[in-house]
């Protein structure tokens, strides 16, 4: 894929759908966008992992969405937060929280997917040495549950011929989770200074390579959020200009309790906050003028063809509250 500038009238195109999307005022009860039985399928949610009553009502809005549309999905991506709290008797592989707050929260018999888990600051923070505990959990022969390393690829759609390239990242810098717990004065999990560099120098060689139509790249944390934690700037400094030399359609991550859809001025990648999957929510405080975002628990399908990404914010009632279709050239188009 060889990276073109943005032309004039994409560059329209981005800015009129973003104005026509705010004068919109896109209401819960949207029609909900037409899902494609051809088309590859896969819901995502962040910030979930609290086995309490948000994170059960939105596996129960996901396994409905599921059986009423008819699709089977070729995955669920879990955009971090996987696990909130301390576990008390100790966090392992035979954890009963792997049985309750992931086994059974989203059945197989609904989801015999993969499940492509990403790390985010509460893996690290919560339990000490929580994110070598699911790493570890992925090696379970015959497992949903994948992580075969703390960044990874994978692709979808038939063999030889992928429709989109999948780019999981570990956001959790030193300059982002590290540092001193405010409370307990330790050192806080994150990666290693010697990690970050590593993980940057295969990123680099992962969009040099050649990759499906569409590239997708997911994370933790975001670049950019209207969420009360805000920008990213050290990923907005070390990620944001290979996305765009490399052309990746879209950046999908969590923290902020949200969902969100962005759209920055003259960027190629649309970025998509699904961060409602389970934790107490909280109010939008940024200023970035955007498509959407909305302070709810939900979680987000997204649709694979050809032609289009299609992505839709749901909320935990099962109402669709945003659709983007991403197009090839880095357009898109909003309902």
């Amino acid at each position: 894929m060889n990276p073109a500038p943005l032309s004039r009238r994409r560059a329209l195109q981005t800015l009129f759908c973003s104005s026509a999307a705010l004068a919109l005022n896109i209401r819960p009860d949207l029609a909900a966008a037409e899902v494609a039985k051809e088309a590859l399928h896969v819901l995502m949610m962040g910030d979930y992992g609290t086995g309490a009553a948000d994170q059960i009502k939105v596996a129960g809005a996901m396994q409905k969405f599921v059986a009423e549309s008819g699709v089977k999905p070729e995955g669920l991506l879990m955009l971090g937060d996987n696990f909130y709290g301390r576990v008390k008797e100790g966090f392992s592989v035979d954890s009963p929280r792997w049985q309750k707050d992931i086994e059974t929260m989203y059945p197989a018999n609904v989801f015999p997917g993969p499940m492509w888990g990403i790390l985010g600051n509460h893996d690290y923070h919560d339990n000490e040495g929580g994110e070598k505990v699911q790493l570890s959990y992925a090696g379970k022969p015959g497992g949903r549950w994948k992580m075969p390393a703390k960044w990874y690829r994978f692709d979808l759609g038939p063999n030889g011929n992928p429709l989109v390239t999948f780019i999981c990242l570990d956001t959790n810098l030193p300059a982002i989770s590290g540092g001193l717990d405010k409370k307990t004065k330790k050192p806080r999990g994150s990666l290693t200074a010697a990690e970050e560099k590593e993980q940057l120098t295969w990123l680099k060689a992962e969009l040099a390579k050649p990759r499906a139509p569409f590239t997708i790249v997911a994370g933790h944390h975001p670049l950019y959020s209207n969420g009360d934690h805000g920008d990213t700037k050290a990923l907005i400094a070390q990620w944001e200009p290979l996305f765009q030399k490399h052309q990746v359609h879209a950046y999908l991550c969590g923290h902020d309790h949200d969902l969100q859809h962005l759209e920055m001025k003259g960027l190629f990648t649309t970025h998509l906050l699904s961060g409602g999957g389970g934790a107490k929510t909280r109010k939008l405080e940024g200023k970035h003028q955007v498509p959407f975002g909305k302070d709810v628990h939900g979680f987000t399908h997204l649709q694979i063809m050809p032609e289009a990404l299609t992505f839709t914010h749901h909320s935990a009632d099962g109402g669709v509250l945003h659709t983007v279709a991403k197009l090839p050239d880095g357009s898109f188009k909003i309902g």
